[in-house]
């Protein structure tokens, strides 16, 4: 789907496990999530970013639409972020991986296989 820049809007999701006993921490934390963090997100044109929490078994969901054009660019940018660098030192040790993600990936991506507007 084009939006109005003529970028191709891609919906995205991913999944990761959440530590028991990181659960609150994680919690509070993406509560009050640094304006930094949100701001170089957006920049990297993602919007509509949402993330869930499947209890009991603690696994987290993300799902955003990407309106950009060079995706890979723009996760590097995030990733080259001090701000963000900062967030990830303190949300990474309450994540655990799943096994099956691609190799270099810290969330588990998905495929989309339905959607209705």
């Amino acid at each position: 789907m084009a939006d109005r820049c003529g970028d191709v809007m891609q919906r995205m999701g991913m999944m990761i496990g959440l530590k028991p006993e990181k659960l609150a921490e994680y919690k509070e934390l993406h509560a009050a999530v640094w304006p930094e963090v949100l701001a170089r997100i957006t920049a990297s044109n993602i919007r509509n970013y949402t993330i869930f929490l499947r209890e009991p078994e603690n696994i987290l969901f993300g799902t955003w639409e990407y309106h950009g054009v060079d995706f890979a660019g723009d996760m590097a940018a995030i990733a080259a972020d001090s701000m963000t660098q900062k967030w990830w030192a303190l949300t990474d040790p309450c994540q655990t991986p799943l096994e099956s993600r691609a190799s270099g990936d810290w969330w588990a991506m998905m495929q989309e296989v339905f959607h209705n507007d």
